[in-house]
Parts: structure tokens; sequence; C-alpha cells
């Protein structure tokens, strides 16, 4: 990894939490909660599909415990397991959203 790439790596991570920052509130405290435990069980990867998940989730007028569900811990050990059996593509799972009780429609 090159200096560059580190460069590169820090915008991208600037931007991210930049989309972070505009998020309501609510929304940005669950978002730290599941960075927080993404980063300890390696799913980092998966922070930018939650919060694209979470802009359509404010977009549709919805609180964020009606994406998630009220057990923080229990919606990112489902997006875990269901990111180790399929490829996100930046996106939450089918399953995942069927925990939250959002439809394919919904997001």
């Amino acid at each position: 990894m090159g200096i560059q790439d580190i460069i590169e790596g820090k915008k991208q991570w600037r931007a991210h939490m930049a989309r972070v920052k505009a998020l309501p509130p609510d929304y940005q405290i669950v978002y730290k909660q599941i960075q927080k435990y993404l980063f300890k069980v390696g799913g980092g990867t998966l922070l930018s599909g939650i919060v694209d998940f979470f802009q359509e989730g404010v977009a549709d007028g919805k609180g964020v415990l009606e994406l998630i569900g009220n057990d923080v811990a229990a919606f990112c050990d489902d997006l875990v397991n269901d990111s180790r059996t399929s490829s996100l593509g930046g996106n939450l799972s089918v399953t995942t959203r069927e925990r939250s009780g959002c439809s394919n429609r919904d997001i």
C-alpha cells in the first residue's frame, strides 16, 4: 500500500463520515453503536451499505428503530451472518430487510 492509497482511503473515509453526520441524531447514535460492533467482529466493510440503508429510511420518514428493530446487536449479528453467506454489493441483504420489517419496495 503506497502513500496514494492511504490518502485515497482517508478521503473516502471522510466522505463516508460526512454522510453519517448528515443523518438525524438518533441515526448517528445507532450508526456509532453498529460501527463499534462491526469493527470488533471484522465487518467494517458493511458500513457504507448501512449508511445507504439509513439514508433511505430517513427519506421514507422512518425512525431508525423501525428499520433495525430494538436490538442493535441482533441486527448486527444478522448483518454479519448474512454477509458471510451472500454478496451484499453495497446493499443490505433480503434477510436483514425482512428482519427489520422493510420490504424490497421500501429499500
